[in-house]
């Protein structure tokens, strides 16, 4: 396949054919212990703690692999990265099929780990990003947005295949689906090598750093690590955070299902709100959401149980695609996928280490000290984001614009 040159249809077909694709390995990966963890505990006789317990070293693994991958995907292009995902995941789900103790089952997690280092939405955006450069904002929100119903459409199916073929056949079904679509998929429908940088003009020809880069990465990190220690730690407690606020166990479920349509949401607001407002303006009310959506959840009932689902959902949503643009609207092209790769370690290491922090804090402050620590988390994070644009240099885009780099109109 010849490279793709700029935006239209080649863009939307790669944005298609990735999206579908992330939503896949999210499922069969990231959303995987939701359904696998029960069933294989009672079968291997051992905790789900136990269990669980690998899912954060594959976190571990992928943070640490995230920096190499990126530096790949900057020198090559990511289709072969992506591709090898595929292969690598497969390999991990089947060694975990073929556990029978615990020594095999962090065995096929470690694997597991690296794939996801090879191919969640970091390797994605960053194969993006390195074809199209400052057009690959609406190609990485249509990924997210597609990427956004792997859970509606994996814990179903994942239930429904390990009710019908167990929980071994399961995972043996998902390797199967990663290398009879996903590989060929990825390497039949994403462009080889760095399409930006056989253009005419010089990649990096009409980029100007930001002001004070050092600081603004800093500051970008820390706002991502935040983030994402705040998301891990409620996506573990969520079900107890509703009934530790009066909600019966089926008002909790129900709200919490609201989470995935908030996240959909966020981005369609994003993907609307494009052309009208700064990328910056769009992240700091993305950022913002978060605080308020926690206050709500201090209130009793259900309806601003339900309001804080739909608002922290948007949240996550929005800052979801802002891992990809902001740092190709502050950085640029050059060297744009191991940024993204630095970016993902300590934000992956923070999603290891939430769940554990998050029972400790609940055991100690209970349910409305444990909200309000994730409110306050919440409003340092916007606050570092607020420093970042100071940092940067940002200046705020007039309605009707949209700003991919902040030093230049957009194109």
């Amino acid at each position: 396949m010849s490279p793709v040159r700029g935006p239209g249809a080649g863009m939307r077909r790669v944005a298609v054919v990735i999206g579908a694709s992330q939503l896949v390995v999210y499922g069969c990966t990231y959303y995987l212990p939701a359904v696998l963890a029960a069933p294989a505990a009672a079968d291997l006789g051992v905790s789900r703690a136990a269990l669980l317990g690998a899912f954060s070293w594959a976190l571990l693994v992928a943070g640490i692999g995230a920096p190499i991958v990126g530096r790949r995907i900057d020198r090559a292009g990511g289709r072969g990265v992506l591709a090898a995902s595929c292969a690598i995941m497969a390999a991990g789900l089947v060694l975990l099929a073929l556990a029978h103790g615990l020594a095999v089952w962090y065995a096929g997690w470690i694997v597991l780990g690296a794939g996801m280092a090879l191919g969640l939405y970091d390797a994605a955006f960053a194969t993006i990003g390195v074809l199209f450069g400052h057009d690959s904002g609406r190609a990485i929100m249509g990924v997210t947005l597609i990427a956004g119903f792997a859970s509606s459409v994996f814990w179903p199916l994942g239930t429904a295949l390990e009710a019908s073929w167990g929980w071994r056949g399961m995972l043996l079904a998902y390797a199967a689906l990663l290398l009879a679509i996903n590989m060929p998929a990825m390497l039949l429908g994403v462009p080889a090598g760095v399409a930006h940088q056989r253009e005419g003009r010089g990649a990096g020809a009409d980029e100007r750093p930001v002001a004070n880069p050092g600081r603004a990465l800093a500051l970008l990190a820390i706002f991502f690590t935040l983030r994402w220690l705040i998301t891990s730690g409620i996506a573990v407690l969520i079900l107890r955070l509703l009934e530790g606020r009066g909600l019966s166990a089926a008002q909790a479920v129900t709200v919490a299902a609201m989470l995935g349509p908030g996240q959909v949401l966020g981005r369609v607001v994003e993907w609307s709100l494009a052309g009208r407002l700064s990328l910056f303006t769009r992240a700091r009310a993305g950022a913002l959401l978060m605080p308020c959506a926690g206050l709500l959840l201090l209130l009793p009932g259900v309806v601003p149980a339900g309001a804080f689902a739909l608002l922290y959902g948007m949240s996550n949503g929005i800052l979801t695609i802002n891992r990809g643009t902001l740092p190709m609207a502050l950085f640029g092209r050059a060297g744009y996928a191991q940024r993204l790769g630095w970016l993902a370690t300590p934000a992956l290491l923070a999603q290891a280490a939430a769940p554990p922090l998050a029972a400790m804090l609940l055991a100690s402050v209970a349910t409305r000290g444990t909200i309000l620590v994730a409110v306050l988390l919440g409003l340092t994070a916007a606050l570092v984001l607020a420093l970042l644009g100071r940092a940067a240099g940002l200046r705020q885009a007039a309605p009707g614009a949209t700003e991919m780099s902040p030093h230049r109109p957009a194109r």
